[in-house]
């Protein structure tokens, strides 16, 4: 506060911070004697100068300003620190300007608002920032403390202000507003770099297959990273399409990196051989072959390859997966079930994985749907973060869905997903795909 070095009556106040501080000061220098720091008698007498500060100059130049003011504001008392740091003469403010005529045309609003009533009722408003106007129109912030001096009735008498100088704080602040900004724009930037390298991981559309309905979703868990996850349906020969969904490890633009050359690979080996054992085995070698350094990637993946059958309707499934997820097949008569590949080894580790396969055979009404596991891997207590989701939850959450269409079933999941909010922490793709009922009255 102000009393410290403010003292209204400033002997007083100063020889009383002296009874209390001069015997230690004075302690201090016979230590400094006593070792031998000062040999000389001038050194010791300069030494001694400069611990008799008088109680006047301790006021004045203080390296704060001081000011003390009437319960009107009027100023009745005020430093040679605060008059160089305005550029005025003692004369021009005492009983002449009142402590809000020091402040800009803000601050004077701020203190007349809520400083002054907060003063009157505390008795003491401590920290505030404020600006001064100086004589020359310029401004200085400052940080203000005032107190409330009261006489032995207990009845006010006048102000103490003590002020701060904020000018070095304040181009700090405006710094570390400058860079927060800066740095709120390079993040906005990385945000857009990483949406846009996103969608080119993605088809920009699903192709249209005759006889089935597709839907496809994507679920970002963070916009400042590109996640791994990936999916396709595409044609290969006539009437045969490919379709694949999976997860490459990690996160950013080395997965991007790793996540482009699988869909590149998945689709160039689809092309050549579409037996889905051959394109997985493929990319086991070309991820194996890229990436067996220092830094191995290796991804989930699950391929399919679509024929229709043209004697009962829907179409033939045959599923290959390398340690990923088992798809889940909605039925038209309600039920659902996982379609498991066992022993299907993760994509890119071994020379020569074992790829796990399984037939299936979409019936009219028939959904199936392919996900990632940042579905099932998602807290769905968001507070502990213990509780996964997991993939009994999902055939579950499938069951009640069944008998059900690609969209719908994609929408359900969108919806799933925001329930858990914070608690999805990795991406997740889902791939549905439908075979419409027959118009009423043809056969199947």
């Amino acid at each position: 506060m102000g009393r410290s070095c403010g003292e209204e009556n400033g002997v007083a106040g100063a020889g009383a911070a002296r009874g209390a501080d001069g015997a230690t000061e004075a302690h201090g220098a016979a230590s400094v004697w006593r070792t031998g720091d000062l040999h000389s008698s001038d050194d010791r007498a300069q030494f001694s100068a400069l611990l008799e500060d008088s109680a006047e100059d301790l006021y004045e130049h203080a390296p704060c300003g001081y000011l003390s003011t009437l319960l009107d504001g009027r100023i009745a008392k005020v430093n040679t620190t605060l008059l160089d740091w305005l550029g005025y003469e003692r004369d021009d403010l005492l009983g002449r300007r009142h402590f809000s005529d020091l402040l800009t045309v803000g601050g004077r609003l701020y203190h007349e608002t809520h400083f002054a009533p907060l003063l009157r009722l505390q008795g003491e408003v401590s920290g505030i920032a404020l600006e001064l106007k100086a004589a020359d129109g310029s401004r200085l912030p400052v940080l203000v403390t005032s107190t409330v001096r009261t006489g032995r009735d207990g009845q006010p008498l006048l102000i103490r202000t003590t002020l701060f100088d904020a000018r070095d704080r304040r181009a700090y602040e405006t710094e570390l507003l400058r860079a927060r900004k800066e740095a709120e724009r390079e993040r906005e930037r990385l945000q857009r770099l990483a949406a846009t390298l996103q969608k080119t991981l993605l088809p920009p559309a699903l192709a249209n297959v005759p006889g089935l309905d597709v839907s496809a979703y994507y679920h970002i868990a963070s916009v400042d990273e590109v996640g791994g996850d990936f999916y396709d349906l595409f044609p290969l020969a006539e009437g045969a399409w490919g379709l694949f969904l999976g997860d490459v490890c990690g996160k950013g633009a080395a997965a991007a990196a790793v996540t482009s050359l699988t869909r590149y690979t998945l689709r160039a080996a689809a092309v050549y051989d579409p037996d889905p054992v051959a394109v997985l085995g493929n990319l086991n070698t070309v991820l194996n072959h890229e990436y067996n350094g220092a830094d191995p990637r290796f991804c989930t993946v699950i391929f399919g390859l679509l024929t229709p059958d043209p004697d009962q309707g829907g179409f033939h499934v045959t599923l290959a997966s390398g340690g990923h997820p088992p798809a889940l097949l909605m039925r038209a008569d309600g039920t659902a079930d996982q379609l498991p590949t066992p022993g299907g080894q993760l994509i890119g580790v071994l020379a020569d994985a074992h790829i796990g396969t399984t037939a299936v055979r979409l019936a009219p009404g028939d959904t199936l749907l392919l996900h990632t596991d940042g579905l099932t891997e998602a807290h769905v207590n968001a507070v502990d973060g213990e509780d996964r989701y997991g993939d009994d939850a999902l055939l579950d959450f499938a069951r009640t869905l069944a008998p059900t269409t690609a969209s719908d079933t994609v929408d359900a999941i969108r919806d799933l997903l925001d329930t858990f909010g914070s608690g999805v922490d990795d991406d997740t793709a889902v791939l549905a795909i439908h075979v419409p009922r027959p118009p009423s009255g043809e056969l199947t």
